[in-house]
């Protein structure tokens, strides 16, 4: 009788834990999917295509200060 007492106690206990649990995990949830953030990989591909046009820029101006030179001559 004791042993079924506390066992119906402890789940009474459980059961509002379980709850906050859950309500914590979709606030956060929520929380995140406002912050609007990206993950690794997609950061990743942004810093290797700004390195490209970063790279490309530069090749553009070297050809510009070429065509620039050769104007002046």
């Amino acid at each position: 009788m004791i042993e079924t007492l506390l066992q119906a106690i402890l789940e009474q206990v459980d059961q509002p834990k379980k709850d906050l649990e859950h309500n914590l995990r979709a606030l956060l949830n929520e929380a995140v999917t406002k912050m609007d953030l990206v993950s690794r990989d997609e950061l990743e591909r942004q810093k290797t295509a700004l390195q490209n046009a970063n790279s490309r820029l530069a090749e553009l101006q070297a050809q510009v200060k070429t065509l620039e030179a050769s104007i002046q001559k």
